[in-house]
């Protein structure tokens, strides 16, 4: 791992079950997210206003973006869900306005941001991504990518969020 990149965030690599996450989403691509007509900024305020931050419940205090359906690789169209973790009898409950993705089990490189204002950090990190798996070893499968941040400290101004990235 290369030191000298003071901003360069914790890397590790995890086991995850496969989950369900249910929420508000939309279709992008990167290059679309770049410009002016970006559609992240927009559901990020459909999440807050949904309410669906207060019916996060159980041990999973936490709040995810959830990158799914991938066209192709990190240029092609993604769909991104902002949710919570449900199970699949719950989300069959709730409302048409809502989606649900599953999430399916995988090993992840996880890349632990430093903290920082919200968005600064994410945008940073993603960076680091791309550039990170255009020379790696490891290989991203785009089954499904999510970033998971933790409702018990939340402060967008102040965070730490852990972005999971799905390889083979």
């Amino acid at each position: 791992m290369n030191n000298s990149n003071q901003n360069q965030s914790e890397r590790w690599i995890e086991v995850k079950p496969a989950m369900s996450i249910q929420g508000v989403g939309a279709r992008t691509t990167n290059e679309a997210e770049a410009g002016p007509l970006g559609k992240i900024p927009q559901l990020w305020d459909r999440y807050f206003q949904s309410g669906l931050q207060s019916q996060i419940s159980g041990d999973d205090q936490a709040m995810y973006a959830l990158y799914t359906e991938y066209e192709s690789d990190a240029s092609g169209a993604y769909t991104l869900i902002i949710g919570n973790q449900t199970d699949e009898v719950a989300a069959a409950e709730n409302s048409d306005e809502l989606q649900q993705a599953s999430v399916p089990a995988s090993r992840y490189l996880v890349f632990r941001t430093r903290r920082g204002p919200l968005m600064e950090i994410v945008p940073e990190v993603w960076h680091e991504i791309w550039s990170y798996f255009d020379q790696a070893a490891e290989k991203r499968s785009y089954t499904g990518d999510y970033e998971r941040y933790d409702m018990q400290q939340f402060d967008p101004a102040n965070t730490v969020v852990d972005v999971y990235i799905a390889i083979e």
